[in-house]
């Protein structure tokens, strides 16, 4: 009996499987750049985190935790879920910056092929851009 081979034929465009998942830092950074790119926000983030940024910035620290400041977001399946804390510009319309910011939060996570299916936002400060006036 002869021994028979059986030649295996190897395709030059094969792909191994395999899973991918894209972490819920990502997505924030994503967000957080998308939404500062909104004209009316000021900036992200409540009191304590902008607070503590306050502080980075006096001791030569100012790019740490910019990234995803004032932002959180969940990854499951493929979808996202965004919670975005904002501060607004003085004058601006609340309905009309956040939904701007819903349309490019939205086009940016969704342009890296994931599918958004929240965006909350909490308005937390108006930024008045003045110096403060003494109350009498």
């Amino acid at each position: 009996m002869a021994d028979e081979t059986q030649e295996l034929s190897v395709l030059p465009n094969a792909v191994a499987g395999g899973a991918t998942h894209v972490s819920d830092e990502v997505v924030e950074k994503i967000a957080v750049a998308a939404a500062k790119s909104v004209p009316g926000v000021a900036e992200l983030g409540g009191d304590v985190a902008r607070f503590f940024n306050a502080v980075l910035d006096r001791v030569g620290l100012d790019q740490v935790g910019d990234a995803r400041r004032g932002c959180s977001a969940h990854v499951t399946d493929g979808a996202a879920v965004v919670n975005l804390v904002l501060v607004i510009g003085g004058g601006r319309p609340v309905p009309e910056v956040t939904d701007a910011v819903r349309v490019a939060v939205t086009s940016a996570v969704e342009a890296y092929g994931l599918r958004v299916d929240e965006i909350n936002i909490r308005v937390d400060d108006v930024a008045l851009g003045g110096p403060a006036v003494p109350s009498a």
